[in-house]
């Protein structure tokens, strides 16, 4: 684990909505909370849709996610607690577990499974959908686990964050994007504690309060709530404040400023490509 001093920023983001979820289920009836929404979607391009899902009753995730298609977009799957396997018509195939992260880049196509490997105990985690530029939505399908241990992790004056994506405090992350440049973290503050994270202007950004108490800047952050960080041309980026022990999903990247057709699993520019999309899956071009 890499120590860092803090990255200093002079004025904090503020809430500028907070935003509850859509209670609903996925897959064969995975019960599940929808983050984000397509009505946000050009709000917080290029993050697509974000679900949390987490329970005890082994009810509410064991019949899983057969085998389903998706097109045009990456798929992040952070895995807080349980064990879940991946296995797709590309030939991909891997085991995410408590703390790994699972990342799939859908492109030209691909049908996969995401299955429950426990019949009891908890099993909660988040996913996230991540557009692609228009350029590469055809690009091929490509998968990757990282288990817990291997995902890097920094030290900041006592908080600590895990780094999915981009790069903080000068650790960079499991993955990098060239277009999007997403960030992802994942944020444990202990009571009193405060984490500072620098963000380039017209970066779209989020966060999600998951456990504990905590705020951004002066505006309390509500558990289990989507929190859209502003975009004032003053603040250089983001400051978590802990009350009481938080962990916190933090998440920013650069819009792509291109059309955003979306049929189901499928996430295109246009109609005509997601009537061809249509086409292929039907035809079997997937994978």
């Amino acid at each position: 684990m890499a120590t860092q001093g803090a990255s200093a920023v002079r004025q904090s983001r503020k809430i500028e909505q907070s935003v509850e979820g859509q209670v609903t289920t996925d897959g064969a009836g995975v019960r599940l909370t929808r983050l984000l929404t397509q009505r946000l979607q050009r709000r917080l391009d290029p993050f697509l849709m974000l679900d949390l899902f987490g329970s005890d009753r082994a009810d509410d995730y064991l019949a899983g996610f057969p085998d389903h298609p998706h097109r045009g977009f990456e798929t992040i799957t952070y895995m807080l607690e349980g064990r879940m396997r991946h296995k797709d018509n590309a030939g991909h195939e891997g085991l995410l577990e408590t703390g790994g992260m699972q990342w799939m880049v859908a492109g030209r196509g691909v049908v996969h499974s995401e299955m429950p490997e426990q019949k009891a105990g908890r099993m909660a985690g988040f996913q996230l959908w991540l557009n692609l530029p228009s350029r590469d939505k055809m690009t091929a399908p490509w998968y990757r686990d990282f288990a817990a241990p291997d995902l890097p992790r920094v030290d900041s004056d006592g908080a600590a964050a895990v780094v999915l994506a981009g790069s903080s405090h000068g650790v960079a992350g499991a993955i990098k994007r060239p277009v999007t440049e997403p960030l992802i973290l994942d944020l444990r503050i202990p009571a009193g504690g405060q984490w500072q994270e620098p963000l380039p202007a017209g970066y779209h950004a989020f966060a999600v309060l998951y456990a504990g108490r905590a705020a951004v800047g002066k505006d309390a952050l509500e558990v289990g709530r989507l929190a859209v960080l502003d975009h004032d041309p003053s603040a250089d980026g983001v400051i978590v404040t802990a009350q009481e022990p938080a962990r916190i999903f933090l998440v920013a990247g650069r819009p792509l400023g291109e059309p955003i057709v979306q049929y189901g699993p499928f996430v295109m520019n246009t109609r005509e490509e997601i009537e061809a999309t249509v086409r292929d899956l039907r035809e079997g071009r997937f994978g």
